[in-house]
């Protein structure tokens, strides 16, 4: 195994290397480093430190060069919003945040029409879809190269006589999707699917239980039984499963109340198994994917739906942060203010009816064997809900807030960032040339701290003891859960929001400062106002970027550059940061005039869920 190799496996695996000086610097969940694994690293210590010196000091580092307007590249916005300074650097990849290079790094393939398909405006649909995504030069595999042979036996524990061989297809890990048709169940296939999901119930009594099931495991068991597309997925990690029927004209419908859509929309991807599910008819396109948005684009809308919104979700499917990520720790919610006010935040906007509860996944999926691969796949999240609550602490600096030219260029280097962007004094805190206006400006990076909803809780009644989380950006992710919960009994997990928010916090703290000098409450939620609820000294951004879904850090950037566009407007209240196909960030400097503002929008129809105003904002 060289070096690169066994890094990335540490990786994996939690393990954080990384490079001080001439010693290694590990950090690595309990029981992960054994003495094997100890002895073999230290054996290749020197290849080690060199491997990571040389990635550290490496020129590629900047190649990003082009500065989005604020002075800073999109490679430093991502390292920063994503604590990656004290992670190891083979495993960070630069935000693309522009669709059209996502579609020159995505690799799809069809699978084949089955046998007297009738449905003529879906198979339209199909080629004509194929024929844009080429356009805009994603591969289009065919499906006999998209496709191996795999061969695996199933044996049941304690039944060793029981012993099966399945040979099949599968499309490869390198295809980012695998586009299909709804196919309805037959007699036939609702069989095989009863026989297999007794086997994998079986199977799991006896074995799996011991140990928790690789995603690919579970396919291995049940895949052969599935007549959907997730049957022909090697990983369903890394390939997506883009579904297409005709148009479902009940949840498109506008007047459709958003939690009979959350019921429809969540039972329509479980069906099909897809992350992603495409409704046509001759005049409308709709997309859905875990996120929930009603989007709506009409047939003659085609470039614009397959390039702003199909693309990105490709590139950058719906995943929450693994508890990896984080350095935990602890905190007294009792004795936070910033705790109490974001409780206080959540009990006012109850009656906004912005936080649909959303839905238990283990109450919505019938098959136990797919409730483990969703389990899997999302890091053991058991609640789906739809918005946050968030409120960022006032920035913490030591030492100078802004420094001179003159005394930036007296300070050192820091590791996996471009010397020109960021460096740091002889303390160890980081200093930022960033760009306001047609000036320079050299100012320190804060620690900052958030508290916010966790995962799956009611956003409208948060119990201060268990529902509050605290999250840090420093020069790495810290998660601090509440002191005394047991998490082993409370599912507690961070928002799949969580680098949007850090991002909101950076932006404000470097370009709009006043904003949350005090602290700043932030609200999301999946719908949008209208352009006409803005008032004086209120802003929003971000109504032409492309859709990427949260848990991404390309989501956190384009909030990040929305929020710094804002830098020379010096009388800011309130900022809408609009994000096309899932909702809207509403950060506001008083917590009062953000709870007020947000009732009057609800109050008179001006704020919605859903996708009723996003065409209002869009207008010059």
């Amino acid at each position: 195994m060289n070096t690169l190799e066994l890094l990335t496996k540490l990786n994996q695996q939690g393990v954080q290397v990384s490079a001080n000086e001439d010693k290694l610097s590990i950090r690595s969940p309990k029981g992960v480093i054994t003495p094997e694994l100890r002895s073999e690293l230290a054996t290749h210590k020197t290849e080690i430190l060199k491997f990571l010196q040389q990635l550290n000091n490496n020129d590629s580092v900047s190649s990003p060069s082009v500065s989005c307007g604020n002075g800073l590249t999109l490679q430093t916005i991502g390292g920063l919003i994503g604590g990656f300074s004290q992670q190891l650097t083979t495993q960070y990849q630069p935000p693309v945040v522009d669709s059209r290079v996502m579609a020159q790094k995505l690799a799809v393939t069809f699978r084949p029409l089955p046998p007297g398909y009738s449905k003529e405006v879906v198979s339209q649909f199909r080629n004509e879809l194929k024929l844009k995504l080429q356009d805009n030069q994603v591969t289009v595999v065919p499906w006999e190269q998209a496709t191996k042979e795999l061969q695996y036996d199933i044996t049941i524990p304690l039944l060793k006589w029981w012993q099966k061989r399945i040979k099949t297809l599968v499309v490869k890990t390198g295809i980012q999707a695998v586009i299909d048709v709804e196919r309805p169940p037959t007699i036939l296939s609702r069989a095989k699917q009863f026989v297999a999901e007794k086997i994998y119930q079986l199977y799991c009594r006896f074995a799996g239980n011991k140990q928790k099931l690789s995603v690919l495991k579970i396919a291995q068991i049940i895949g052969w039984a599935e007549e959907g597309a997730a049957k022909y997925v090697e990983d369903p990690t890394n390939t997506q499963v883009i579904t297409l029927s005709e148009l479902d004209r009940e949840f498109v419908d506008p007047q459709l109340p958003y939690q009979q859509k959350i019921g429809i929309g969540l039972n329509t991807l479980i069906r099909t198994f897809s992350e992603l599910f495409i409704g046509v008819s001759s005049e409308k396109i709709s997309i859905l994917n875990m996120n929930l948005s009603d989007s709506i684009f009409a047939r003659q809308e085609i470039d614009r739906f397959v390039l702003n919104s199909l693309v990105p979700k490709i590139y950058v499917p719906i995943m929450p942060l693994p508890l990896s990520r984080f350095e935990l720790g602890e905190y007294a919610p009792t004795e936070s203010t910033y705790a109490q006010k974001l409780v206080t935040l959540s009990q006012k906007l109850a009656k906004t009816g912005l936080f649909p509860p959303g839905s238990q996944l283990s109450k919505t999926i019938a098959r136990k064997s797919h409730r483990d691969i969703v389990s899997t796949i999302v890091n053991g999240r058991t609640g789906v809900s739809y918005g946050f609550v968030a409120y960022i602490e006032a920035p913490q600096y030591i030492g100078e807030r802004e420094i001179s030219a003159a005394d930036w260029e007296k300070l050192l280097p820091v590791a996996g960032f471009s010397q020109d962007e960021v460096r740091r004094n002889d303390i160890g805190r980081r200093y930022l040339k960033t760009q306001i206006g047609e000036k320079l400006v050299f100012q320190q990076i804060p620690d900052l701290w958030l508290v916010s909803s966790r995962s799956g809780s009611n956003k409208t009644n948060l119990s201060l003891e268990q529902d509050v989380i605290r999250i840090g950006l420093t020069d790495k992710l810290v998660l601090q859960l509440p002191q005394g919960v047991d998490s082993q009994k409370l599912d507690i997990k961070p928002s799949y929001d969580v680098y949007v928010m850090v991002a909101i916090a950076l932006a404000a703290a470097l370009y709009v400062p006043k904003l949350i000098a005090n602290g700043a409450p932030i609200v999301h939620f999946h719908g949008y106002p209208a352009a006409d609820w803005f008032k004086s000294g209120e802003y929003y951004a971000g109504v032409k970027n492309p859709s990427v879904p949260c848990g991404t850090y390309e989501s956190g950037v384009l909030n990040f550059l929305g929020l710094s566009s804002l830098a020379e407007r010096d009388d800011i209240a309130l900022v809408g940061l609009i994000e096309p196909d899932h909702g809207t960030n509403v950060i506001a400097s008083d917590l009062d005039y953000l709870i007020t503002r947000v009732q009057e929008g609800c109050e008179t129809g001006q704020i919605e869920l859903g996708g009723k105003h996003f065409i209002s904002l869009t207008l010059p």
